[in-house]
Order: structure tokens, then sequence, then C-alpha cells
């Protein structure tokens, strides 16, 4: 018999298995994707700490992303997203940083960034992916739908890194 993993619990079993530790970098999802990896027991021995980046300034500040990253292509971008793991994992610090940044709504959006434009990070040990995502609904459901992303870009990378089940 396999038992099914929800993805929280797959990410925190590689981490585990990995003697990794994950630092958040979060804008959009305001916390909800460190507290669905903390929901899982056994979290505290990989979750090293959650950084909570809303404004532009706290980006900076806590993460180390760049003015001219802000000025140039906004807090919404990839180039954010990147810098935003970076930091996780750096001032976390921890193997892994997770970021998400993005427009959550009702407003907010524009004919360039809509609403449900979301950016989501990872960067497992100084390798960095970023998956660009649009999603639909709900302020709320635009939330959880960029933790489920975030949770099912985690498992890739870890994977892609060797970490296998």
């Amino acid at each position: 018999m396999t038992e099914t993993l929800t993805p929280e619990e797959k990410a925190v079993k590689l981490l585990g298995e990995a003697g990794y530790t994950v630092s958040t970098a979060e804008s959009c999802t305001g916390g909800l994707l460190a507290g669905t990896l903390i929901n899982v027991p056994g979290a505290s021995k990989v979750i090293n700490a959650g950084f909570i980046t809303y404004s532009n300034e706290a980006k900076m500040a806590h993460l180390g992303v760049l003015e001219d990253t802000l000025e140039k292509y906004g807090a919404v971008s990839e180039q954010t997203a990147r810098q935003m793991a970076e930091g996780a994992a750096k001032h976390g610090p921890a193997d892994v940083g997770i970021s998400t940044t993005g427009i959550a709504g009702p407003d907010g959006g524009t004919k360039d960034k809509p609403v449900g434009l979301v950016y989501i990070g990872c960067c497992v040990r100084g390798s960095v992916t970023v998956k660009e995502c649009r999603f639909s609904g709900t302020r709320k459901e635009i939330r959880m739908s960029a933790v489920c992303s975030a949770l099912e870009l985690l498992n890739k990378c870890l994977s892609e890194s060797g970490l296998e089940e």
C-alpha cells in the first residue's frame, strides 16, 4: 500500500531526507505558504524562517532585493521573485528559499500585470527556478492557488536536485 502525501508533506519529507532547511519569502500569500508547511508534523526540523515582505521596503531590507530591480521590473516580476528566493535562502539562512509575489486582487491589476499574475521563485543551494502563473478567482482563491503552485515548484526543484522519494 502506497501512502499518498500532500504536496506540503512531500516537501517536508524531501527536505528532511536531504537534511535541508527552507525559508519562505512571501508577498501576495502573506504567510500562507509558511503556515501550510508548518501544518505538517515534523516541519520544525526543516523550516528555518518566514519573511512576509509585502512592501518594497521590506523586500529590500529583509531579503536584499535591489531597489534597481524593483524600479525597473516592479515587485511582481520574475526578477523580484528570483531575488526574494535567493534572499530567503541567504537571510534565513537556509539551503532552500521559496518566494511568492503577485497580484491577488480584486484591485491592483493592469493590462500588463493583471490580477492573478503570480511569480514563484525557488532557490535550492544557489540554483534558482522562477515560474510565472496566471490564476483566476477571488483574492483568497488566487492566494491558495499560489501556495499550491509554490509547493509543486518546491517539490519539483528538490526532486531535480537529486532528492527523489
